[in-house]
Formats: C-alpha cells, structure tokens, sequence
C-alpha cells in the first residue's frame, strides 16, 4: 500500500502499533484462577452445574454468577466506517476493537468487538437479538442511515437490555451537554432558541430529538439536507426527516442562518460560510462536527463573529465533541442497575451531567496537562475527555435516572456508596498518565535520544514528534539514522535534528566543558575529546548540559549501570539529594511503586528517608495518595536482626520531618500488602495496603522488580530516575518503542526526573 501521512502519524507506524506485541488490541484474561485441577473443576465440569441450575430456577442470578452484567457487545457491518464509507464488516475489525478497548480504559466495562457480513438490516435485526443471553448491552457502531434506524429500534423493542447506536446518540448527548453550557454563557433560555441542523443523517436526527427532548421547541429548528431546508411541502422525505419537517420561507441554509442562535453541523467540510455566520443572532452557537475538517474552522468563524462560541470534533480546538466522554459511562451506569433500556431520561441525564461537570473547578491535574483555557468559559463548554471524575457523575447520574424512569431492574440502594465505588473501578495512574501526555503536547520539550541507529529507538522518536510531544534530536551517524528514517517511512528525514560528534558544532565547547569537569579526576583534554566523540551517552548528556536538550533518554545498548556511569560524567544529582530508581507496577486497579531499584546498594538512613519522600511524590503526580511501607525480613522487631537499625532511623528521620503522607516499617511484604496480616497489627499507622515500598537495599529491590515484571503479568513503567539535576532516563536494555516513548514524555514533560 502507498505509504500517508496523518496529522500525527504515519500509515506504516499505524499498522506497527496494530501489528506488534500481539496482533489487534484486545484479549481474554481469565478472572478467576485456572492453576489447579480443583479450579478447573469449578470453572467447568462438575463444578459448572451448580451455577448453570440457579440461573434456570432465576434468570436474574446470571448477573451475579456470570460476566454478562458487565459485558457489551460493540457491533457494526462496516457500512459506515468513521469517515470512510461502505468498507464492509472485516474492515470495520479495527475500529471495533478499538471501542472495546475504550470501554475498558475509560469505564471498566468489559467488551467484545462483533462484526456482522450483511448489509440487509432484517438478517442483522435476527442476528443481534439472539445474542441476547450472551451481554448486558449492545453498542451498535459505524452502520450508515437509514437501516441504523430500522436496526436500533427493532432490537430496542424486541431485547430488554440496554441498546444504543453510538453514532447517534452519543454525538448528540455530548452535544447536548455543550450547547447547554454555551446557552448558559450566552444567557439564553434552550426554550426560546432558534437552531439550524445541516445534516440529515443519524447523529443529526439523533442530536435534533434529544435537544427538542430538553426543552428546544420543534417549530423553533430548521433541519436542512442537500435539497435545503425541510418542509412539510416536501414529497421526497423519509419518516425520520418528515419527524422534523416545519413551515419555514427559508430556501436554503444560508437564509435558514439568519438571526438563528444555533448552528448544528453534521455534515460536510466547508458547508458552513463565513458570510453566513455573520447573518446570525448575537453571540452565536456554533457547533460545526463534521470529521476530520468541520463545515468552518473555528478562525474562520471567530474572524467574521469574535463573540461566537464554537465547538468541533477535533481535539486541536477548545470544546471537543468527543463521543468518549459519554458512552462508556452511560453503558456503566445502565449496566450497573441492569437497566431494561437507554430511554431518553438516561440520555438527558448524562448530558446534564456533564454540562454541570464542565462548570466545576478542574483539576489541577487537568488543569495541568491542557494548559490554558481550562476554566469554564466560552473556551471550555465541554469537559476534557481525560476528566477522572466523568465515570463518577456521568455513570452516577445515568443510574438514578433509569432507576426514576423504572427501567432499572437491579437498583441501587445507596448512590453515594455508588459513586465511591465507581471511583475504584479504574487506576487512577492511567489518567495520570495520560495527563503527562497531554502536559507534553502543551509544554513541548526537546528530548535527546542517545541511540538513534537503533529502530525502537528510533520508533519512539518518531512518535514522539509525530504525536506533538516535542523535538527529538537523535544521535548518531548522520547518514546511518537518515537511513532508517526512510525504512521507518519517515518522508522527511530531513525535518529531524541529527546530531552526530563527527561533524557537530557544539564539540569544542563539549570538550571544554567535559575537561573542567573531570581535569581534576585523572582525566586529561585527550581523554576528554576522545569521550565527547565516541561515548554517545557523554555526547547527549552534554547537549542538555549545554541546554542543546531539555531532557534525554538512553539505555538501549548498555546496561544501567553503565549507562548511569557515563551520564554521571557530564550531569550531577540535584542538590542535596541522592539519585535512585523507582519501578512503577501497574495493575488492574492498583499501581505500586518501587524504590530504588537501580543505584544505591546499600542506602544510608538519610538516604531511605530521602527516598521515601521522593517516590511518594512521583506517586502523587501519578494520582495516588501515597502509602510508604519500608520493608524487611522483620516485622516490627520479629525476628531480630543486625540489618535494621538504619530502617528504623529512616522512619524516626521522617518522624521528625511530619511529611503529609503515611508511612511505615519496618516491615515485611505481607504485613504492607495483605489486610489480613495488616490487621494482626492495629497500632501500624497504614489505613490500607502500601502502594510505595521501600526496599533495604539494591540487591532486594532489583530483584524484586525483575521477579514481579516476569511473574506478576503486570505493566511495568521504568525503572524511572529520580534525583538529577537534569531529566535522565534509562530504559532497560529489552525496552519496547512505548516504553522508550513514556519515558521520554515523562521526561520532557517534567514529570518525573
């Protein structure tokens, strides 16, 4: 295939990240322990019957003994694949899995991508209804008007679980919710609003229901498609266009435009004139949704009406209409109480929800990551999609209202029980780091890259400018690099800083600087040059010493050690403080962080303390409240040993300090992680299981660290060093492109370092 380029990545680097690792973007993982032959005999045969005889005897007892109350089926026939058209139902593969991993990431809901080979909507209609034992709800996805409508309702009206076309009504809850706001704004009654659609397709008739479902008058919206506005005159209307037919002189969109409040457009690219919005009300609405390229670029509107408030679908752009911030945690809450349907009072609810959570203070960590204009205002209508307190509100809000309309089979007693319990639901280090990685886009860096001859370095850097991070600059042999920037499919090699020692202006004031440092360690001008041209890892770090780079990342073809070794040459720790490594072990719901894994043997008190308080700090940044367990072999005392005087100084040095987080020891494993050997010790001062374990010494930490990365199955972030005057990270030597990629963003973002 011929080789694009996106706005932020290319074809070949798309089919990588599809490709690598395992192919696709979903798997099976067993809940429940499958190690012995007793396991297996209670998952299968015989065990299985006792299960399968309670749900016959009570058809309810499947949510409790099955994953069907947590499980959506995500299911298309391809016909209208994003903005690509008919490319049938194994094209549309991708994209499936992809709303299933969604699901997953952003709301907990366990999902399983089916794609269906039939365009006649009565053969899909049969397929879908009998796979209703099998799931909790049904997502229905990229299926092209009008047989979307023929299949949402006929399943709507033949299954009793929650269905719901997301190219409809998700683009119109999000909607929904911005409009509200920027009616709010603009001081304006939803009641009293004149609006104009352009567009007739399902997320149009879809976003036109549910606005006149929450308050906008029918006769106040003119709806126009390709032949204008639609009217009741016209004979060549469809039952879903005639629902929305009125008497208007209106002939075409731009005098349907004239003094009108709101524009909705879901149509195509350009529809919308600069002339025209000039013809609307004061302070106009201006929603312009089609993807990729919207009916006018929020410029263009803003030049001809500087009071306007526009919103897009694009994440470049204040006031995103992104469906992500709406269907995950719809299906939660309507999973959550087996709700019977998505009936328009669950709808009106979630987007309520979310236009009052737009008004609330963002978080800083929010806040942070996309920088300005995140305060509620005409610039933000509409919540960031990365908000960790959407599955909170949305799904919160979702739930009580299918419990108020009587569709909730399964309601719930306590809603602010509900609430506490939806905020466990997710680690809170994946929006962490998804913050970071937004922070990076909005306070780009330069990061160096050390090994540039390398493809997964490579790989990375590539990303990492290619996804608006920031500046690689990639060390190496010049034509070596621009190379394999071409077998990457990179078309322009030449964009790209390549810094090579050979030819590098930056080389005598290298040298120079490097024989100052190290003049009186033995090391004479020669041995300073010969460095500064073949060790690369004393070549990067000198760029950023020399402020060539704010940050760099290296560790590919030397071990840590060595790697660390180099660096240290030309960079110094931070003031007053020792370096050291954290390894972040990211669970299910639950991160644990481990320090220090990489440099200090065998650290002092003052080291341990230092390092305590350091790593619950990174554990903060990433959206935890810090827990610090100092571990041993001995637990409080039991049993005695030699190795446990500085442990036990290190805890009486932050007993001194009053830090603001919890901290403990020493103690083992056990009694840090496991509530039922914590409670054998009431007077411990941890309220619930460590998250930040501090090791005795590097022996025990390293191990540690490599053992629970090969057995544990965990996702494991680092090691990550802390402690230098300037961003270093070393990646381990079997690193992938994402790991490299991460570490690079938290890096030149600043997070950690």
């Amino acid at each position: 295939m011929a080789e694009e380029k996106t706005s932020s990545f290319t074809a070949r680097e798309a089919l990588f990240y599809h490709e690598t690792i395992r192919p696709g973007k979903i798997e099976i993982i067993a809940s429940k322990p499958m190690a012995t032959q007793r396991d297996l005999s209670l998952a299968y045969s015989p065990g299985v019957a006792v299960p399968v005889e309670a749900i016959a005897a009570d058809p309810s007892l499947a949510a409790r003994y099955t994953a069907k109350s947590n499980l959506v089926a995500v299911i298309s026939n391809g016909t209208a694949i994003l903005g690509l058209g008919n490319l049938g139902a194994l094209a549309s593969k991708p994209v499936m899995e992809g709303k299933a991993v969604l699901f997953k990431r952003f709301a907990d809901v366990d999902s399983i991508d089916i794609e269906l080979a039939t365009e006649d909507p009565y053969a899909f209609i049969e397929a879908v209804a009998l796979m209703e034992p099998t799931f909790g709800g049904i997502n229905l996805e990229d299926i092209k008007a009008p047989e979307c409508f023929i299949i949402e309702a006929a399943l709507r009206e033949r299954m009793n679980i929650p269905i719901m076309h997301d190219d409809q009504h998700g683009t119109a809850i999000i909607s929904a919710a911005g409009l509200l706001n920027a009616c709010h704004l603009t001081g304006r009654d939803i009641r009293d609003v004149k609006v104009v659609v352009n567009g007739a397709g399902a997320a149009a008739i879809a976003c036109t229901a549910l606005i006149k479902a929450m308050g906008v008058q029918h006769d106040n919206v003119i709806m126009c498609d390709r032949s204008g506005p639609i009217t009741r005159d016209r004979d060549n209307l469809d039952q879903w266009k005639s629902a929305h037919a009125v008497d208007t002189a209106a002939t075409s969109l731009e005098e349907a435009l004239v003094g009108a409040d709101i524009f909705l457009g879901l149509s195509a690219a350009g529809a919308l004139k600069p002339e025209w919005v000039a013809k609307m009300a004061d302070k106009p609405i201006i929603f312009a949704m089609a993807n990729p390229v919207p009916e006018i670029m929020p410029d263009e509107a803003k030049a001809v009406r500087p009071d306007a408030i526009v919103a897009t679908g694009r994440s470049d752009f204040p006031n995103q209409v992104n469906n992500v911030l709406g269907f995950p945690f719809i299906f939660r809450g309507a999973l959550d109480v087996q709700a019977t349907t998505i009936n328009e009072e669950m709808k009106v609810a979630a987007a309520r929800a979310i236009a009052e959570l737009a008004r609330e203070r963002v978080p800083d960590e929010v806040a942070a990551a996309y920088g300005k204009n995140h305060k509620f205002g005409t610039d933000y209508i509409i919540p960031a999609p990365f908000d960790p307190r959407l599955i909170e509100v949305v799904s919160s809000a979702v739930a009580k209202a299918a419990m108020d309309s009587g569709v909730a089979k399964a309601p719930i007693a306590d809603l602010d029980a509900y609430r506490h319990s939806l905020k466990s639901r997710l680690n809170p280090t994946t929006s962490a780091l998804t913050n970071a990685y937004e922070l990076a886009r909005s306070n780009p860096g330069r990061v160096v890259f050390a090994e540039a001859e390398e493809d997964v370095v490579l790989r990375a850097a590539i990303q990492y400018r290619d996804f608006g991070y920031g500046t690689p600059i990639l060390v190496g042999r010049t034509k070596r690099v621009v190379d394999k920037l071409h077998m990457l499919g990179v078309s322009d090699p030449g964009a790209f800083e390549i810094q090579n020692s050979a030819d590098s202006p930056h080389v005598p004031a290298m040298v120079d600087y490097l024989y100052k440092r190290l003049q009186r360690k033995g090391y004479t001008e020669r041995d300073a040059r010969r460095m500064v041209n073949q060790e690369r890892n004393v070549f990067a770090a000198l760029l950023v010493a020399l402020g060539h780079g704010d940050a760099m990342i290296s560790g590919l073809t030397r071990t840590f050690a060595q790697t660390a070794r180099e660096v240290n040459r030309v960079l110094d720790p931070k003031p007053g403080g020792v370096p050291f490594g954290v390894h972040m072990m990211i669970g299910k719901n639950h991160t644990t962080f481990l320090a220090d894994t990489t440099i200090n043997e065998r650290p002092t008190a003052e080291q341990l303390a230092h390092i305590a308080t350091e790593t619950a700090a990174v554990a903060r940044r990433m959206g935890h409240e810090p827990r610090v367990a100092f571990l041993s072999y001995s637990t409080f005392g039991n049993p005695p040993g030699q190795w446990l005087g500085n442990i036990r100084d290190a805890v009486a040095i932050l007993d001194a300090q009053k830090p603001d987080f919890e901290y403990e020891g020493e103690m083992a494993p056990d009694a840090a992680l496991n509530p039922k050997v914590m409670a054998l010790y009431p007077f411990s001062r941890l309220s619930a299981p460590a998250n930040v374990l501090v090791m005795p010494g590097l022996q025990s930490a390293n191990l540690s660290a490599k053992l629970l990365r090969e057995l544990a199955g965990n996702a494991t972030i680092g090691p990550m060093l802390i402690g230098m005057e300037k961003p270093v990270q070393i990646a381990p030597m079997t690193a992938i492109a994402p790991d490299i990629l991460t570490l690079a963003v938290l890096a030149g973002a600043g997070v950690v370092g």
